[in-house]
């Protein structure tokens, strides 16, 4: 069965999640980006929104021999979600370890790269809208979610154009708000759902947050 395209672009997902977001707007949002697909409509909601832009760095933990499903993510801090299946793909302790080291090795790398003149923006007090282009299993999005609530935000908001059910029911736990678009019940990956679906490169990150 052919899926629905429901967005052009990431701009169009954007756009319209601005629309939903439009009540924040006034209230100086942080809006924090999942690099690095999320960056260009973080950006864009960002100056709708009259908010502030920053990035919140995760990592998805890859299976062993199954680099595309997630086994759970880690944030900067080094805090780690495991999914209840992560055992099953074969990943034992030691590959966890292994695995957590070389995404936190990445994290390190991103955030020299990305933010390497200032400290990340501090969350405390503030209305945070943490955005993502899409959540399959919800992984990622679990870890900042866990990583910002420690840094006491007023509100934390999780905001995305399309997700799974399993996924939306794992961060509604975790944020005080879940803006989605559209949950369709048969997903299988984020790019189904857009006609257009590049890879966002770090060159393109550098260049919004320069700007």
């Amino acid at each position: 069965m052919a899926h629905p395209v429901m967005f052009a672009d990431r701009e169009d997902a954007a756009r319209r999640l601005a629309e939903r977001l439009l009540g924040y707007r006034g209230q100086r949002p942080l809006v924090l980006a999942i690099p690095r697909g999320a960056v260009p409509m973080a950006k864009l909601l960002a100056e709708r929104l009259q908010g502030e832009l920053d990035l919140v760095l995760v990592r998805k933990l890859r299976a062993p021999w199954q680099p595309e499903l997630a086994i759970g993510s880690v944030d900067e801090s080094g805090w780690t979600y495991l999914a209840p299946y992560a055992a099953e793909t074969g990943a034992d302790a030691a590959y966890i370890a292994a695995e957590q080291s070389r995404q936190l090795e990445t994290i390190r790398r991103r955030r020299a790269a990305y933010t390497p003149l200032r400290a990340p923006i501090d969350p405390a007090g503030r209305i945070v809208i943490v955005v993502d282009d899409g959540l399959a299993t919800g992984a990622t999005m679990v870890a900042a979610l866990h990583g910002l609530r420690q840094r006491r935000p007023a509100r934390l908001i999780c905001a995305v154009p399309v997700a799974s059910d399993s996924a939306l029911e794992k961060v509604a736990a975790l944020a005080d708000e879940v803006v989605c678009l559209q949950a369709p019940a048969d997903f299988e990956a984020v790019g189904q759902f857009y006609r257009e679906f590049a890879q966002v490169e770090d060159e393109e990150v550098m260049a919004l947050l320069r700007d």
